[in-house]
């Protein structure tokens, strides 16, 4: 199968448990990979023949900067479920969510949750 994938996606937000995460906030960084058929795309060249990076960018964006939520693990669901909603040819996702900052009193790079969806008949 075959992926396009948009990494890195940083963007700040208002989400976690905690009060002061949902007061100061706090960078998040995306990461979707997206399993479809991309035959087409590469034989015609015309972008109505794949999905486009750039909406999927969009649909990520606008989840992260709304309403806040507790979990990362409700975010990268939110993200999924909206992706299959508006691309059709999207066969298989993994939502990447990274706190690079959550609050918690250690030595640690980040905290992540992957997800790992497929579409449903």
């Amino acid at each position: 199968m075959d992926k396009i994938r948009v990494n890195g996606i940083k963007l700040y937000a208002y989400h976690g448990v905690l009060n002061a995460e949902r007061e100061i906030g706090q960078y998040f960084i995306i990461d979707c990979v997206i399993h479809t058929d991309l035959r087409a795309a590469g034989e015609s060249d015309e972008v109505n023949d794949t999905i486009n990076y750039a909406e999927v960018y969009d649909v990520i964006e606008a989840i992260v900067k709304s309403e806040p939520v507790n979990l990362i693990e409700h975010l990268a669901e939110t993200i999924a479920k909206a992706i299959f909603k508006g691309f059709n040819k999207a066969e298989k996702l993994e939502v990447k969510v990274t706190k690079p900052s959550p609050p918690i009193d250690g030595t640690y790079e980040n905290v992540s949750v992957e997800i790992v969806r497929e579409r449903e008949n």
